[in-house]
């Protein structure tokens, strides 16, 4: 197979998988009403994640804080695990499976939002802050690939793109990260001129 093939062949399985998402809208639809009010609510929005997941994580915690398209007021959003010295001491006083639950047990409160985010659905650390979550009375949305696994379970959302394959699966999670980051954006730019 010649390399403009293959190149190819990568750039049809991305179009197939992003087209298959399209049964995901109900999911991602509640995924921003839930994130949205929130937010108006004074709540924060956390997100957590391993690996390309992590760097997720940090980039759509900043499109909250910072901006996404729109001129607006800043909005509340933190990457679990950006924090070196958190994450380094609580994986030294209590295992890396529980440092980013550790983190949420701090800085989480009830009404808020884990965006928990695991291609397969079995990354342990990442559990363990979704059952944090739950136990705080924090919504827990979650983003995987095909049946969605443990992590899967612990979600007020599951949003499980139909795949196993990691690289599609973090491809179509960054499509639908910034539909949701975009349509927080637009609802907020509307409560935050309504409060004013």
């Amino acid at each position: 197979m010649s390399r403009s093939t293959q190149i190819l062949k990568t750039m049809d399985s991305h179009i197939e998988l992003i087209e298959a998402t399209r049964d995901l809208v109900g999911p991602i639809e509640k995924a921003i009403r839930i994130t949205s009010l929130s937010l108006q609510s004074g709540g924060c929005i956390f997100w957590a994640g391993n690996g390309g997941s992590m760097a997720d994580a940090l980039h759509m915690s900043a499109e909250i804080v910072v901006r996404f398209k729109r001129e607006r007021r800043a909005l509340s959003s933190v990457a679990l695990g950006a924090n070196a010295s958190v994450l380094t001491a609580a994986s030294n006083d209590y295992g890396y499976e529980t440092a980013m639950a550790r983190e949420l047990q701090g800085l989480g409160k009830n009404g808020d939002v884990l965006i928990a985010i695991s291609t397969s659905g079995k990354s342990k650390n990442i559990i363990a802050a979704a059952k944090a979550a739950k136990s705080l009375g924090i919504h827990v949305i979650a983003f995987t690939g095909q049946n969605g696994g443990e992590l899967g379970t612990l979600a007020d959302v599951l949003i499980n793109v139909p795949s196993t394959e990691t690289a599609r699966i973090q491809e179509a999670h960054s499509l639908i990260e910034h539909i949701i980051c975009d349509h927080i954006e637009e609802e907020s730019t509307s409560w935050q001129r309504n409060s004013t």
